[in-house]
């Protein structure tokens, strides 16, 4: 009787099948496989159910260095259907995005994708002792600049003060020290359309290019209209 019971797991922590197989980790509930020496050993199922809300990967991990947990979680509230996910089929490439075509399915994109008619503004402010050249913003992979437009809070009293907008090596890339008046007066607005081709390859660090030329006054704020075709 007493046999019967150890094999039914019944008087034991854990309840093994042959020296190597599954087992009954603790009183807890655990289960862990074993193979023939003794040693963890994969779980192999064709299909996994998982009752629970989350699946903790590394759950040994010892808290500390490189060693950490890692937690799937499925939402606590806002769900109002079941979720399905399928992977994309590659690893993508560096600097891509997932991207979900709104039935699951994900695959990584370049960018992020927004239609024409959708246009993003940078705005970056220029003081007469400001230094250049100007950092502005990142360009995006395949955007197209659209507008360029330079807003004279306060002239610029210098003998011929000058900005330029662009990129490194092409500083009138997408606007000209002829298409601005830094001496102008007060709230003229100057603007360039440049409409330059779609970038490729990176983003373009875009760039104003300032020449105070003695100027001891002056402000202008600069926008930089882009979209990215689809």
């Amino acid at each position: 009787m007493g046999l019967f019971a150890d094999l039914l797991g019944t008087t034991k922590a854990f309840f093994q099948i042959e020296i190597g197989g599954v087992k009954l980790g603790n009183n807890a509930g655990n289960l862990t496989v074993k193979d023939n020496a003794g040693d963890d050993s994969d779980v192999t199922v064709k299909k996994a159910f998982l009752s629970g809300d989350e699946i903790e990967i590394n759950s040994d991990a010892a808290g500390s260095g490189a060693d950490w947990k890692m937690k799937l979680k499925r939402p606590a509230v806002g769900m109002t259907e079941a979720v399905d996910f399928t992977l994309p089929p590659t690893h993508g490439t560096p600097n891509q995005i997932l991207k979900t075509d709104g039935a699951g399915n994900l695959d990584f994109v370049t960018g992020v994708e927004v239609s024409t008619q959708n246009v993003s503004v940078d705005a970056t402010v220029l003081a007469f002792d400001t230094s250049s050249p100007v950092a502005m913003f990142n360009l995006p992979v395949g955007a197209v600049v659209e507008l360029v437009r330079v807003i004279l809070d306060t002239a610029f009293n210098g003998t011929a003060p000058t900005l330029s907008i662009g990129i490194a090596g092409t500083v009138s890339k997408y606007m000209a020290t002829t298409q601005v008046n830094l001496k102008g007066t007060a709230k003229d607005i100057y603007e360039s359309k440049p409409a330059e081709a779609a970038i490729v390859g990176s983003p373009e660090a875009v760039i104003v290019t300032y020449v105070a030329d003695v100027s001891t006054a002056g402000a202008a704020r600069i926008e930089v209209h882009y979209s990215i075709p689809t």
